[in-house]
């Protein structure tokens, strides 16, 4: 009996990337805090940070699915915060592992 070789190709998903401008009550209420561990939680990459016009900016790459549920969670964000918009437009790949307060 003649043995047979399977190989299994493991089928990975293109990162999917966006950046997003979240704007509200959105400083000094553990927003980016608490992003940094939802992302982190979902294995995503990117990075997080505050923008000058009180807004915050995310950089997030990973599975669709877990994007959107990133997103999805940015529309409720921390709990003292307040999320008043969400502009999310597509972006390139970062080569960067993990995720970061920035």
């Amino acid at each position: 009996m003649q043995k047979e070789s399977v190989t299994r190709s493991v089928v990975t998903e293109p990162a999917w990337v966006k950046v997003i401008t979240v704007t509200g009550r959105v400083q000094g209420v553990w927003f980016r805090k608490n992003t940094l561990h939802q992302a982190q939680r979902r294995q995503l990459e990117g990075w997080v940070m505050n923008l000058d016009d009180g807004s915050v900016l995310v950089h997030v790459q990973g599975p669709k699915s877990r994007v959107e549920d990133l997103i999805s969670w940015l529309w409720k964000g921390s709990p003292l915060s307040r999320v008043d918009e969400l502009d999310i437009t597509d972006a390139e790949p970062l080569v960067i592992k993990g995720f970061e307060i920035r």
